[in-house]
């Protein structure tokens, strides 16, 4: 049961100390508005920086950024299952 809630949890704080660097990666390759703040364009030039998955699909961007909510949905569901696991082999559920 220990061994069970330890490696529970090793496995919620590797993963949600990963959710954050995710949603910064993710965020910054679905940008509408590129680094230096401008509008994504057609425009060959630097205001098209950033933006090529948004120009090339708004619909692909959008749907990429929801990864991150289900990653820290499935921590989420690590978190219960190791839980309810671990009380049952105790008996308590």
């Amino acid at each position: 049961m220990i061994a069970n809630l330890i490696g529970g949890f090793v496995a919620i704080l590797i993963g949600s100390s990963i959710v954050g660097p995710l949603s910064v990666e993710v965020n910054s390759n679905t940008a509408s508005i590129n680094a230096s703040g401008a509008t994504c364009t057609y425009a060959v030039d630097s205001a098209y920086d950033n933006c090529q998955l948004y120009m090339s699909s708004s619909w692909g961007a959008t749907v990429l950024k929801l990864v991150p909510g289900f990653f820290a949905l499935g921590i989420l569901g690590i978190g219960i299952a190791v839980t309810y696991s671990s009380l049952r082999q105790a008996g308590v559920v």
